[in-house]
C-alpha cells in the first residue's frame, strides 16, 4: 500500500475544521434495530456501499458517509469494515460511459477525502468483484415478483429521474428489469461477504428486510453442516433525512434535475450560500421546528443541528427568537462551509492522483475477493453447480 495512505480515525478528523470533527467523531448509531449495541465486543463484519452517480451531496454525507467514518473510529479492532463504490447499481438508470468512469474514480477519492482509511477498511469497486453479480443471479432465481413489487424505492427513484410530480404518473411498462431487481443485487452485495451489520437510513430498511428474507430462505432451502448466511442487522444512523432545498417534500437527491436542490461536497462557499439563501421555507412568523407543517424550515434546522451537534431542534429553533429565516439561512450556510471545506480540499488533491487511486482500488478488490471466494465456492456446491 502506498505511503500516501493516511490514518483516518481521530488523527484524520483533527486535520479538518471543528465542524467536520464534530460530525466525524459524533455521527453514528447507538445500536442496531434488532441486535447488540455497537459497544458489543462480538466481532462484526460491516458492509455498506454508495453509487458513483456524481459527487455526493450533503444528505449523503450527513446520512451515510460521516457515519462510515464514525464506525471506523468506534469499531472494535476485531470488527471488519467493507465499503464499496457500487457501479453495477448505477446502471439501473441511464449513464454516459465516460461520465460514469470518471464518477467511479471521483467517488473513491471522496471516500478517502472524508477520512476512510484503506489500512483499516476494505475500500473497493463493486464491479471489480464478480461475486456480487453471480450471487445476485442465484438470489434472483429465489425472489418472487410479488416481493419486488412491494419495494417502495424504485417508483420514487424513477419518478425523481423523470421529474414526475407523483408516483402514480409512472408507467410500469417503462421500468427496466435492473431497477426492479436491484434490491436483490443489494442483498448479494451484503451476503457475499456474510456481513453481520449494515448501516442504512430509514429508506433502505425494506431492502435489508428482503436481504434477511433471502438469507433465511437460502439457509433453509440449501442446508449444509453449518448455516450459510447470517441475518444482517441494521445499524441506523442518528442523522435525520436531509430534504431537497427546493422541494422539502422530497429527500435531497443527486438525480433531481434542479441543481439548487442539493449541496455538493465540491460546492464553493459562494455556491453554498446561494443555494441555502434560495432554499424554500415559509412566510410564517416565529421560527419553530415543525417537520409536518414547516418542512423547509425544519430541514434547515436539521442540517444546522447535525453539523453543530445539537440534537434538540426545538431548542435550536428557540435560539432564533426575534430573528427570521435570513439569520437561520446565514448560520446554516456558514456551518455547512465550515464542515465541508476540509474534505473538499482533500478531494481536489486526491482526484488528480490517478495512480494512487488505482492502487487503492486494486488492493481493495483483492481483499474483497479474498472475503468472497469461499462463500461463492460453498454457494455453488449447495445449489448444485460445483
Amino acid at each position: 500500500m502506498s505511503s500516501r495512505v493516511f490514518s483516518a480515525s481521530r488523527s484524520t478528523c483533527r486535520r479538518y475544521t471543528p465542524a467536520f470533527q464534530r460530525i466525524c467523531l459524533s455521527t453514528g448509531s447507538t445500536g442496531s434495530s434488532d441486535g447488540p449495541s455497537l459497544e458489543s465486543r462480538r466481532p462484526r463484519r460491516i458492509f455498506s456501499g454508495i453509487q458513483p452517480t456524481g459527487i455526493p451531496h450533503l444528505g449523503n454525507y450527513l446520512g451515510a458517509l460521516s457515519n462510515w467514518v464514525a464506525l471506523q473510529r468506534t469499531a472494535h479492532p476485531s470488527d471488519e469494515l467493507i465499503f464499496s463504490v457500487v457501479g453495477w447499481h448505477a446502471l439501473t438508470m441511464p449513464q454516459k460511459p465516460k461520465e460514469l468512469a470518471k464518477s467511479r474514480q471521483d467517488m473513491l477519492a471522496v471516500l478517502l477525502a472524508i477520512g476512510l482509511d484503506p489500512k483499516r477498511a476494505i475500500i473497493f469497486h463493486q464491479d471489480h468483484n464478480p461475486a456480487h453479480t453471480e450471487l445476485a443471479w442465484i438470489f434472483n432465481c429465489m425472489t418472487s415478483l410479488g416481493q419486488l413489487r412491494r419495494m417502495t424505492t424504485w417508483k420514487s427513484k424513477i419518478a425523481t429521474a423523470r421529474n414526475a410530480k407523483d408516483e402514480s404518473e409512472i408507467d410500469e411498462s417503462q421500468l427496466n428489469a435492473g431497477l426492479l431487481t436491484y434490491p436483490v443485487l443489494q442483498a448479494a452485495d451484503i451476503l457475499a461477504y456474510r456481513a453481520t451489520h449494515v448501516p442504512v437510513g430509514d429508506d433502505q430498511t425494506q431492502h435489508i428486510e428482503l436481504c434477511r428474507d433471502l438469507a433465511d430462505l437460502f439457509n433453509r432451502r440449501y442446508k449444509g453442516k453449518t448455516t450459510m448466511f447470517p441475518l444482517p442487522q441494521i445499524i441506523k444512523t442518528q442523522t435525520k433525512r436531509v430534504l431537497s432545498l427546493r422541494d422539502p417534500s422530497a429527500k435531497m437527491s443527486k438525480s433531481s434535475p434542479d441543481l439548487n436542490s442539493r449541496i455538493l461536497l465540491t460546492d464553493t462557499a459562494a455556491q453554498i450560500q446561494s443555494k441555502i439563501r434560495s432554499a424554500v421555507t415559509d412566510g410564517l412568523g416565529e421560527l419553530t421546528y415543525d417537520p409536518e407543517h414547516r418542512p423547509g424550515t425544519a430541514n434547515l434546522l436539521t442540517i444546522l443541528g447535525a453539523i453543530t451537534g445539537q440534537d434538540d431542534l426545538q431548542a435550536l429553533a428557540a435560539r432564533y427568537a426575534g430573528k427570521g429565516h435570513a439569520e437561520l439561512k446565514a448560520d446554516t450556510a456558514d456551518a455547512v462551509e465550515e464542515a465541508i471545506k476540509g474534505p473538499r480540499a482533500e478531494f481536489e488533491r486526491l482526484r488528480t492522483e490517478t495512480a494512487y487511486l488505482e492502487e487503492v482500488a486494486r488492493d481493495g478488490a483483492r481483499l474483497a475477493r479474498d472475503k468472497t471466494d469461499g462463500t461463492m465456492a460453498e454457494a455453488r456446491v449447495r445449489v448444485g453447480l460445483a
